[in-house]
């Protein structure tokens, strides 16, 4: 159950019956990322027999995949990763790895493929575990996906150079939108691939952060939905313009495309995509924890305050900050010292319960935002064209 203060009754039943699953899925985090932390702990030596040997390899290149939200996780991740572990990490999107496998792997060297899928049944998802094996002489998959029974999960479960990460059940989102699946595969991926994952505490931090962020902000986040805004804009720097698309994906989906959304980095918006601005638009910013990186976002909060008005510009930030208010609702505590890619978990619940309420604003289901099928959870209607490898 989310906290009462988001569910009260407004007249047409209460908001918690209406949130369905996706009101369910975004309170359930919390919870998920401690069994997952709990889980990985009871598999650390697999894990590490898996992964290790392949980390010690200066020539292995690592491309983490997925489709939409999926991919999304990969991109917030490979910047952290990459300083973590001191290599390039790339983020490839199976859609770009099916459409052009040739320049998706143009160097034959050894790779791991981290694939992260909710349901692993997407056509784009099988399809770019099967690519990589057919492109590349040598080829190591790391399967994060929520799905036990997914295609993913049970055709790599007995290969050898495969390793499956199971999300808990609880994961395995109900709803259409991606909430609880998202945060926990990028969890569950951390913690495998960084030495000090799983001794850090870090996921007993994201819980006790995440439940706060749950407690203290409904309130706040429905009186954003209640003003009606046409537009949300979600800014964010390195790790966090990756999450910045992830939370503009949020309100598109769960508002059945009612409410525009735009997402850009914190430098790069005025570089036109700033006209996208009107006097209905809602502009939420990420800020950084790098504080080098905190000045650009500190710079854009100013100009857009300037613009459009301290009440229609939103600061989401877990250190301190001239830009964001202390004691309010949008700092998020004891994640001030933590990479932003991990502290994004956090800032991406006041997303989630943006685009569930702005849903619901507009008499939508969050769970069905679109019952006719234009739309599916699933992806279908993808066809996989024969491809024939050149080596």
């Amino acid at each position: 159950m989310l906290p009462k203060t988001a569910f009260g009754d407004d007249g047409r039943g209460t908001l918690d019956e209406r949130a369905g699953a996706t009101g369910r899925e975004i309170a359930q985090q919390p919870a998920v990322w401690r069994r997952l932390a709990a889980d990985l702990a009871g598999r650390r030596e697999t894990v590490r027999g898996f992964l290790e040997p392949l980390l010690s390899r200066g020539d292995l290149r690592i491309v983490l995949t997925g489709a939409g939200t999926s991919a999304f996780a990969g991109e917030l991740l490979a910047p952290a990763l990459a300083r973590a572990l001191s290599r390039t990490i790339d983020a490839v999107a199976t859609t770009a790895i099916v459409t052009n496998p040739r320049e998706a792997f143009v160097e034959d060297v050894p790779t791991l493929l981290v694939s992260f899928a909710r349901s692993g049944d997407s056509p784009e998802s099988v399809a770019a575990t099967e690519l990589a094996d057919r492109c590349l002489s040598s080829v190591y998959h790391l399967i994060v996906t929520c799905n036990a029974e997914g295609h993913l999960a049970r055709t790599h479960s007995a290969s050898e150079r495969s390793l499956v990460l199971l999300m808990p059940p609880e994961s395995h989102d109900e709803g259409f939108a991606m909430t609880s699946s998202f945060t926990s595969m990028v969890l569950a991926t951390w913690l495998a691939l960084v030495p000090s994952g799983l001794d850090s505490g870090v996921a007993e931090r994201l819980a006790e952060a995440g439940a706060a962020v749950l407690r203290r902000t409904p309130d706040d986040v429905a009186k954003l939905a209640a003003r009606g805004y046409d537009r949300v804009v979600y800014l964010g720097s390195g790790s966090l313009a990756a999450l910045a698309r992830e939370s503009a994906l949020k309100v598109l989906e769960l508002t059945a495309g009612e409410v525009v959304s735009y997402s850009d980095s914190s430098l790069g918006f005025r570089h036109g995509p700033k006209s996208v601005v009107n006097d209905r638009t809602l502009a939420i910013v990420y800020l950084s924890n790098d504080p080098y990186v905190r000045l650009y976002d500190e710079d854009i909060v100013a100009e857009l305050q300037a613009q459009m008005g301290s009440d229609n510009v939103v600061v989401v930030g877990a250190s301190p900050s001239a830009a964001l208010e202390p004691d309010g609702p949008w700092a998020v505590p004891h994640l001030a010292e933590d990479p932003d890619a991990l502290v994004g978990l956090v800032f991406v619940l006041v997303a989630q319960l943006l685009a569930m309420n702005a849903s619901l604003e507009l008499g939508i289901k969050p769970d069905t935002p679109w019952p006719d099928g234009q739309v599916n959870r699933v992806v279908q209607g993808v066809t996989v064209h024969p491809f024939e490898a050149d080596r």
